[in-house]
């Protein structure tokens, strides 16, 4: 882009043009090369702007892909409550089916589940914590009624269930994503073949022991 394309947003609507293009941008280079080897510089130079322009918008590269990873809990929760609603799944492998071939569709959602506890949340400010912690708490609610109609979970039992979906969601997609050194390194060794992990079984596997224990505990 030019550079008089980036002058300072002076209106509303530019700034939120201008937020828009900066999130479009970490959301690319997310994808693309994962969280954690995105800078700041990176973002401001695939939008075209100089790094110190860039900070006018969002305070630190954490915020930013934290305000990404709200927005990957909304569109989330949605493609999740669409596939368990109207009833269709019922039992609790079905279920679990569901959020995993969610989450598994998501790569880097799961990218960032694992990282915002880890540094996107530490280096934000308060209220920007607050404000994604709302985000999330308003989601797993809407996803936690869902659960309560299928399967008679309690406000608590809903809340651990989407916990372990999600932040297992987060660390199988680091183990399954080991970088091209480490996959030959494992793929090459049959002792080293635990380490190759598929997400999406695995965490369908899981999910599914958990809520047959819930509805043990439960009868």
């Amino acid at each position: 882009m030019t550079e008089p394309a980036f002058q300072r947003a002076r209106s509303v609507r530019a700034k939120q043009a201008r937020e828009a293009a900066i999130l479009d941008a970490a959301r690319a280079l997310g994808r693309e090369r994962g969280i954690r080897d995105v800078t700041l510089t990176d973002i401001a130079a695939a939008v075209g702007m100089h790094k110190s322009a860039l900070l006018r918008y969002f305070e630190t590269r954490e915020q930013i892909f934290l305000r990404l990873t709200a927005e990957g809990w909304r569109e989330w929760s949605a493609a999740l409550r669409g596939e368990l609603g109207g009833g269709a799944r019922t039992g609790t492998a079905e279920i679990a089916a569901a959020f995993a071939a969610t989450l598994a569709a998501r790569p880097m959602f799961c990218d960032l589940l694992a990282q915002a506890p880890l540094n996107l949340e530490r280096n934000v400010s308060v209220e920007s914590v607050r404000t994604f912690k709302l985000v999330t708490l308003d989601e797993v609610d809407l996803i936690g009624k869902e659960l309560h109609l299928l399967l008679g979970l309690t406000e608590q039992q809903a809340v651990d269930t989407v916990a372990t979906a999600t932040s297992l969601a987060g660390a199988l997609w680091q183990m399954a994503t080991p970088g091209p050194r480490l996959r030959e390194l494992y793929t090459s060794d049959p002792r080293l073949g635990h380490a190759v992990v598929e997400v999406e079984p695995r965490l369908r596997r899981v999910l599914t022991a958990f809520l047959n224990g819930l509805e043990h505990t439960a009868s």
